[in-house]
């Protein structure tokens, strides 16, 4: 028995929760167990076909009491006591097994506080294969390892999955920044039309189901015109709501997406995730049309192995042009930086040399404002324009850094100069001498052909509700795309930022010697430093004496007091430790400016030994932390603050690996020319480089960091010591995989 399609009503895609449908495809069968005690608490409605028992005679019984057409229920029960021992129960287990005379695979695996059995057919040999399936996927791999690029790759891949799977078309659709994709590549049936080059927009994949691919690698669908089959009871007993079935294969599918397949003519359909960097990057796509196409679980791991191999291929791809990227832009900051220092002028150092700023990333142009003159180098706006983009930055952003490869949709002036300026990086040099170093890039006018008009129609049921409807037509449809830019690339952002704090450098070592800061102005700054520390340091007394008669309170009278009026005395003591937290925070800062400077060679190979033994000791979880200290090049500074230095960048790095279960700190040192460099690289959550402004603020916290303790001072202080001893810090990060903080010492000793 089975339950037809139902007419979905959504009125926004992304709020689907498909994760949990109620109901399974028809090929298999599902059973829900509890896990401790095997006890049968959902099962789908089509198990009937092979019990012959009434559904509701099922639920609450052994597993070992059912009989499975001609399997006793103690069988299952003794296999199930095998697939138990295996070492990862979350990982689907194979086991095949007979039901009738037709041979299928037991799945079983544990989520959603229940154990998820499946069964489903066994096929012997894909049907239609020419080649033998372990010489294909064996040809396969040499195809990866053998393919000089990645476009002959993907190419190759297509026609090896169409081989492999029997269906009509096999595409690559790969994603774009703002989740549209595009067939890169495609294998299909003489009689189909090409699909190579269409775009499909955000919506036909929205959010969820990304993050579902994410989790299961391989996705069919076997046949869009077969009904239903529903899980019974509907609502889980614990959860009371539908069973999570994110890692069930017999999962049922979005009714939206079955009328959007079933508009588009396809009858089967299967997705293998590609993933670069723990994203997904694209989808293989097949799709069949004359009938149902069936994959089973032996192929399905093949391909799934393909899609890990691939991934893995894009990733090292992609790396490797990163890297090399990389490298060529530092090594030509670190040219434009020698020129501004050769020629004491940062003007002609930016922009008069055979490398310039342009130099540094994929602009097409460049503005300096500085010192009151602008400088304009490459294909830029008018002057007057740049006056009034960098009028409307300072009133939109206070933010060190802004970045849009969309600018007139940010800024409608911009439409003017957008065959010149639809991408800007902008770095703030100085909001209070109104000094900016800007970026262009041109736009990037294009045709982009839709598969269909990609706006989803809304229509009305008979019943008059409003829902959104997948396109009927997919006919080719062309839009012409204006105002965007090519994205920047978080490589060039961090080469940006690091010339950022080159430049600053070299304005400070130049104001020292044409500037003479007022009397009046120092002894302000040192009043207002005595007043900062004197106030920080005044108000700890009653602090302290708050809390501890709070605490005498609670110790004396917290038996004559209700709950609430507890909690409360107890959120005052939490409140006033808070407190004398940030206190102390902003005592360590102000004293940073006001400690005597005391110079010294010192020994970092014994010194970061022990700040590494005192970071581990006070860590209290019970995850795994490896911190590894490389080369350790002496250098020049105050063994108080130097250390302090170190100690915030191991904590810190420390701290933000708390969500991952293997951290690795490494501290690397290096000696280079005039000055000794040291890297404290963690693999924690990462910093988005559109924040990076906000890094070395005071008080300022990063939209990821919130959900870790602390008030933001920490390396605000790290960059005032650093100051200080005349040195440099800056940063490169990539989200949720690395981030590298570099601190560099001068080796020839200037005067504090």
């Amino acid at each position: 028995m089975t339950t037809p399609l139902s007419p979905p009503t959504l009125t926004d895609c992304d709020q689907e929760p498909i994760q949990w449908p109620g109901f399974i495809q028809s090929y298999g069968y599902l059973l829900v167990l509890e896990p401790t005690t095997l006890v049968v608490q959902q099962v789908s409605e089509n198990i009937l076909q092979l019990t012959q028992e009434p559904l509701e005679a099922l639920l609450g019984r052994h597993v070992g009491t059912l009989q499975l057409g001609d399997l006793p229920g103690t069988r299952l029960a003794e296999l199930m006591g095998v697939m138990m021992q295996a070492d990862r129960l979350d990982t689907f287990a194979p086991y095949p097994i007979l039901i009738n005379g037709q041979k299928g695979y037991l799945l079983l695996h544990q989520h959603d506080e229940a154990l998820i059995l499946e069964w489903e057919p066994m096929v012997t040999a894909a049907a239609g294969l020419s080649v033998p399936q372990d010489t294909l996927l064996h040809q396969t791999m040499s195809d990866i390892q053998r393919s000089e690029s990645l476009q002959q790759l993907l190419d190759r891949i297509v026609e090896r999955v169409k081989q492999l799977t029997g269906f009509d078309r096999i595409m690559i659709y790969r994603f774009a920044d703002d989740w549209s994709g595009e067939v890169v590549s495609e294998a299909r049936s003489e009689r189909l039309e090409s699909w190579l080059g269409m775009h499909y927009p955000a919506s036909d994949i929205p959010r969820q189901a990304r993050q579902l691919y994410k989790i299961n690698l391989v996705r069919g669908i076997v046949d869009v015109q077969a009904s239903r089959v529903a899980i019974l009871p509907v609502n889980h007993a614990r959860h009371n709501r539908p069973l999570d079935l994110t890692y069930a294969n017999l999962r049922a599918v979005s009714p939206l997406h079955i009328e959007y397949l079933q508009n588009m003519g396809v009858r089967s359909s299967m997705s293998i995730s590609l993933l670069n960097r723990g994203e997904l990057w694209g989808l293989i796509a097949c799709h069949h049309y004359s009938a149902p196409r069936f994959v089973d679980f032996k192929t399905r791991e093949s391909l799934k192995l393909i899609s890990q191999l691939l991934s893995t291929t894009i990733e090292l791809r992609q790396s490797d042009e990163d890297k090399a990227y990389g490298e060529q832009l530092f090594q030509h900051e670190e040219l434009v930086y020698k020129q501004m220092q050769a020629d004491w002028d940062v003007v002609q150092g930016l922009t008069k040399h055979q490398v310039t700023v342009l130099d540094l990333n994929s602009a097409t142009g460049a503005a300096l404002l500085f010192e009151g003159q602008l400088s304009l180098i490459g294909q830029t706006p008018p002057a007057a324009d740049i006056h009034s983009l960098i009028d409307w930055l300072r009133h939109t952003t206070t933010e060190k850094f802004f970045q849009t490869n969309q600018l007139p949709l940010l800024y409608p002036a911009a439409e003017r100069f957008s065959d010149t300026a639809s991408g800007l990086l902008m770095v703030m040099l100085s909001r209070e001498m109104n000094e900016y170093l800007l970026w262009f890039k041109a736009e990037q006018i294009k045709s982009v052909t839709w598969g269909g008009n990609p706006e989803k129609a809304i229509t009305q049921s008979e019943t008059g509700a409003m829902r959104l409807s997948p396109r009927k037509s997919f006919e080719k449809w062309t839009e012409e795309v204006r105002f965007k830019a090519q994205p920047w690339r978080q490589v060039e952002v961090a080469a940006v930022l690091k010339l950022r704090e080159d430049l600053l450098q070299l304005v400070s070592q130049k104001a020292n010697q044409i500037r003479v800061l007022s009397e009046q102005l120092r002894q302000a700054y040192e009043e207002l430093e005595a007043f900062s520390y004197t106030v920080s340091h005044d108000l700890r007394t009653p602090l302290s004496s708050i809390r501890s008669y709070t605490e005498i309170y609670l110790e004396d009278y917290a038996s004559q007091m209700d709950e609430p009026a507890r909690r409360t005395l107890s959120k005052v003591v939490r409140a006033t430790d808070r407190m004398s937290a940030l206190i102390q925070n902003i005592m360590d800062y102000s004293r940073t400016g006001r400690s005597d400077l005391t110079l010294a060679p010192l020994s970092m190979g014994p010194l970061l030994a022990q700040l590494r033994d005192e970071v581990l000791s006070v860590e209290t979880s019970d995850r795994h932390i490896d911190i590894v200290v490389g080369e350790t090049p002496d250098l020049e500074g105050d063994l108080t603050m130097v250390t302090q230095v170190f100690s915030n960048l191991l904590s810190n790095a420390v701290k933000y690996t708390r969500d991952t279960p293997q951290a690795l700190v490494t501290v690397q040192g290096r000696l280079d020319r005039n000055e000794v460099i040291y890297s404290v690289t963690d693999n924690g959550i990462g910093i988005d480089m559109k924040q990076a402004g906000k890094v070395f603020e005071l008080f300022q916290r990063l939209d990821s960091a919130t959900r870790f303790d602390g008030y933001g001072v920490g390396l605000a202080i790290v960059k005032r010591i650093m100051s200080r001893h005349k040195g440099k810090i800056w940063f490169e990060s990539i989200p949720q995989r690395s981030t590298t903080f570099y601190v560099s010492f001068p080796t020839v000793t200037l005067p504090a």
